[in-house]
């Protein structure tokens, strides 16, 4: 009797959690570069009643009866899928197309993100919002000289300008990082993420090499969150709750006519 509550309460935390990554989708389904969240389950240890016996030469075998406890968390995933493109026709908003995370440097921290709205600070050196540098192929800040008549991005991250006497010139490239297991990554808040354990950073790379996809000059890749898909999830997670809950009191219904029994 009460390991069916027990079993409710584990539900309705689970649903809980489940609503929270779903509230976080929703609310960042207007960031750059951002990545949904997807929460999975799993089934608790089961307590056996009887366990299975081997068929013998009088009897058949006979399987084990469980009785399952519960529901607990399993894992919640970032998922790294592309998000759709933006056409912004600013030089410095910059989108990848395919894998790869750009590299960000603040003092001793390196930090990735999927967010290309760039800037430039007041040294001339390319920064996101947050001020933390964008680092080229040399581990160095991207930087484009103030003196420049005009600048593009290629594909491949080469910043190509034309200097004050007309002539064009190429000041850095940007790099990119490249991870086997991108959904190890830590999310650290404002679009950035760090790396970990289970995602380790080994350096940048060119990009279009090494698995790494290119870079769109005057684009922004948006979130990747499906407003429908979470809206469907966030059903299914209400609907989930309200069951458990209804666990919970079919059981003190039962407990009461337990008690009853002595009037």
């Amino acid at each position: 009797m009460l390991r069916s509550m027990y079993a409710g309460i584990s539900g309705m935390k689970g649903f809980q959690t489940k609503l929270d990554v779903i509230g976080n989708n929703i609310a960042n389904v207007n960031t750059s570069g951002f990545k949904k969240g997807r929460v999975t389950f799993q089934d608790m240890m089961s307590q056996t009643t009887s366990g299975a016996q081997g068929p013998t030469e009088t009897r058949g075998g006979t399987n084990p009866a469980q009785v399952g406890l519960g529901s607990q968390l399993g894992s919640i995933d970032n998922i790294h899928t592309q998000g759709f493109r933006q056409t912004t026709n600013n030089p410095l908003d910059l989108a990848l197309e395919g894998d790869g995370m750009f590299v960000l440097q603040d003092e001793d921290t390196t930090y990735f993100t999927r967010a290309g709205n760039f800037y430039l600070d007041d040294e001339d050196r390319i920064v996101n919002p947050d001020g933390h540098f964008l680092l080229g192929v040399d581990n160095q800040p991207i930087q484009i000289p103030s003196t420049a008549r005009s600048f593009n991005i290629e594909e491949n991250g080469t910043v190509n300008i034309v200097n004050e006497e007309g002539n064009p010139e190429d000041v850095g490239q940007i790099a990119l990082a490249s991870f086997s297991n991108p959904s190890g990554l830590e999310k650290a808040g404002s679009n950035l993420f760090l790396a970990s354990q289970n995602a380790e950073y080994t350096g940048s790379v060119v990009p279009g090499t090494n698995g790494t996809g290119s870079i769109v000059s005057g684009s922004l890749e948006m979130s990747n969150v499906d407003l429908s898909e979470e809206f469907t999830e966030m059903i299914t997670a209400q609907r989930g709750f309200q069951a458990n809950t209804r666990i919970i009191t079919t059981s003190d219904e039962i407990l009461q006519e337990l008690v009853n029994l002595k009037r």
